[in-house]
């Protein structure tokens, strides 16, 4: 009994001293080595990223207890991305209540490879330190209001880290968005490979969308284009579930059925030949690039092993021993 409750002081005792440990650091001034300092908090960093990137400018010696201080807090996902200056000495706790307040110089927003027009205009939505015009627009007058060409919103922005000023308009993204993704295809389309079976850098959109649904691990991009490319040369049906599933919009449940594959809407791959009529989500750079220079492939099937990676065949009789392998 009597080591059970020494160790057991030893334990608060350390348990006292961590807390004083990191209770004197909360409270301290951080180094500034310069004034103003800035730094930039990217979408989606973490807790261990963010301490890293102040260490390496200057304002933390070491990071540990910066990161405790933050899950203690819960402060991890309630910093906002941004760039943010310091013109004094803060404390850990006033540097993060700065952080999470979003006091920042310039604002920043995360448009992902692969979301769709919808999830694009959710996100934007949501983001505190923009001006919402967009919750009131039709997809139409969206086009219109950025001087789009195109009819249909789908695939036509450029997934990235776009930094704003705080209070600026959400459409102003979309605009900038629109505008790279144009810059993007052109750049693409001027050095693509021969033979091809687009006759429009939209039509090279579309099939990239489906490239950038299709993907699991990046290196593939090339070779799921090359597959997408071999069967529509040949009049092959693309069957590919990704435009099924967005031809089904809100009616998809998150399950792919034998009867969804064979009911018959624009976007069924199964049941049409040739590409969709849109974009069906936004492709990011590779998969256009892959779209336009596709791999040096004979395969015409690929089949997902599991891992996020696929077996790629040239013949149907290799591809069905692959499913049996894979899937069965």
């Amino acid at each position: 009994m009597k080591i059970i409750k020494f160790l057991t002081g030893l334990g608060l005792l350390a348990a006292f001293a961590f807390s004083g440990w990191v209770a004197w650091f909360a409270y301290q001034p951080l180094s500034l080595p310069s004034a103003p300092l800035q730094f930039t908090v990217t979408p989606g960093t973490s807790l261990k990223g963010l301490a890293a990137q102040l260490k390496r400018a200057g304002m933390l010696k070491e990071g540990i207890r910066f990161r405790i201080i933050g899950r203690i807090m819960g402060y991890a996902s309630l910093v906002q991305s941004g760039t943010y200056s310091v013109d004094k000495p803060l404390t850990p706790l006033e540097l993060y209540g700065k952080l999470v307040r979003g006091e920042v110089t310039q604002a920043a927003i995360l448009l992902v490879e692969g979301w769709n027009i919808r999830e694009v205009r959710q996100e934007l939505a949501r983001h505190p330190q923009l001006e919402h015009r967009l919750v009131d627009m039709t997809d139409a007058e969206v086009l219109a209001e950025i001087g789009a060409e195109e009819r249909h919103p789908e695939g036509l922005f450029f997934p990235d880290t776009y930094f704003f000023n705080p209070g600026s308009e959400d459409i102003e993204i979309l605009r900038r968005a629109y505008r790279k993704q144009k810059q993007k295809l052109n750049e693409a389309w001027e050095t693509r490979s021969p033979g091809l079976p687009y006759s429009t850098p939209y039509e090279a959109l579309i099939m990239a969308s489906i490239i950038e649904k299709e993907t699991g691990a990046a290196e593939e991009r090339p070779l799921i284009a090359a597959v997408f490319i071999n069967r529509t040369n040949k009049g092959m049906r693309l069957q590919t579930d990704p435009t099924v599933i967005y031809g089904m919009g809100a009616s998809f449940d998150g399950n792919l059925r034998k009867a969804d594959l064979q009911r018959d809407t624009p976007y069924n791959t199964y049941t049409r030949k040739g590409l969709p009529p849109t974009p069906i989500a936004m492709p990011g750079e590779a998969a256009i690039r892959a779209a336009l220079n596709p791999a040096r492939s004979d395969a015409l099937y690929f089949v997902a092993r599991g891992n996020g990676t696929h077996y790629f065949s040239a013949t149907l009789e290799e591809h069905n021993r692959a499913v049996n392998l894979y899937q069965r």
